[in-house]
C-alpha cells in the first residue's frame, strides 16, 4: 500500500493502523459473495485471489485475478449498492481489511487519495470493457491464448521465465476465457501439440510467445 500510504496525513496513517486488520483465508473460502453489503475495502498482501460471477446453470465466469498488492471490493461501497460479484481465495491468501466508513473519510478530506481511486476505477473499467470485446468476439483460440498472456503479465513465470507462476485447474482457465471446460481441454491440447506451450499437470509453460501473441491479437 506504499503508493495510498504516501498520500496520507499523519492523522490519516493513524486512524489507517487503529482501523486495519489483517486477515488470513484458505484456499477457496468466500471474502464476499453477490448481494452482500459492502463492509470493507480489501487489499491483497499475499496470495491470489479470483472475482467472479456466477451465470446460467451457476457456471462461474471469471471477470479478473487479483494479485498481490491489488485493491478489490470497493466498487460497491463507492457505488452505494451491493457487491455484484463474489470474491474466493484461489489460494492461502493474507488480506489487510479497511473499514469502508474509514476509507470513504479519507477520501473526504485528501483530493490525492481521491485522483488515485479514480484512476484505479478508471484503469479497472478500461479494462473490463477491453475483455468483453476479447471474450465475446474473439474464437476459442484467440480467448485462450489472450488468457495465457493476461496471466503471464499478472502473475509473472517462475525461475526458467517461462512456466506460469500460478496453477490452474482446467475449470477455471475455462471460466477466465469464456468457454466451456471440455472447449478448454482440447483447445489447451492443440496448442501442446503445435508446441506454443507444454503441461505438466496444472502447470503450463509458454513455449512460443510470438505465436501466442499473434493468436490473441487476430481472435
Amino acid at each position: 500500500m506504499t503508493e495510498l500510504w504516501l498520500s496520507l496525513t499523519e492523522e490519516q496513517r493513524q486512524l489507517l493502523k487503529e482501523s486495519v486488520t489483517i486477515r488470513k483465508y484458505q484456499k477457496n473460502d468466500i471474502l464476499y459473495s453477490e448481494g452482500d453489503s459492502p463492509e470493507f475495502f480489501f487489499c491483497l498482501m499475499k496470495g491470489k485471489v479470483k472475482i467472479y460471477k456466477k451465470g446460467v446453470g451457476g457456471r462461474q465466469q471469471i471477470v479478473r485475478m487479483v494479485r498481490p498488492k491489488g485493491y478489490f471490493g470497493y466498487r460497491a461501497g463507492f457505488g452505494g449498492g451491493v457487491h455484484i460479484t463474489e470474491a474466493s481465495a484461489f489460494e492461502d491468501i493474507t488480506v489487510c481489511c479497511i473499514p469502508l466508513p474509514v476509507i470513504k473519510h479519507i477520501i473526504r478530506n485528501n483530493h490525492m487519495v481521491a485522483i488515485y481511486f479514480i484512476k484505479q476505477l478508471a484503469s479497472m473499467l478500461g479494462n473490463a470493457d477491453e475483455n468483453t470485446v476479447n471474450l465475446t468476439q474473439k474464437h476459442l483460440r484467440g480467448r485462450l491464448a489472450e488468457a495465457l498472456l493476461r496471466l503471464k503479465n499478472s502473475y509473472g513465470t517462475e525461475e526458467d521465465e517461462q512456466t506460469l507462476a500460478i496453477s490452474l485447474s482446467r475449470e477455471d482457465l475455462a471460466n477466465l476465457s469464456n468457454m466451456t471446460t471440455s472447449n478448454a481441454i482440447r483447445t489447451l491440447s492443440a496448442f501442446a501439440t503445435e508446441k506454443l506451450i507444454s503441461i505438466d499437470g496444472r502447470k503450463i509453460r509458454l513455449l512460443d510467445m510470438r505465436q501466442l501473441t499473434t493468436i490473441s491479437e487476430n481472435g
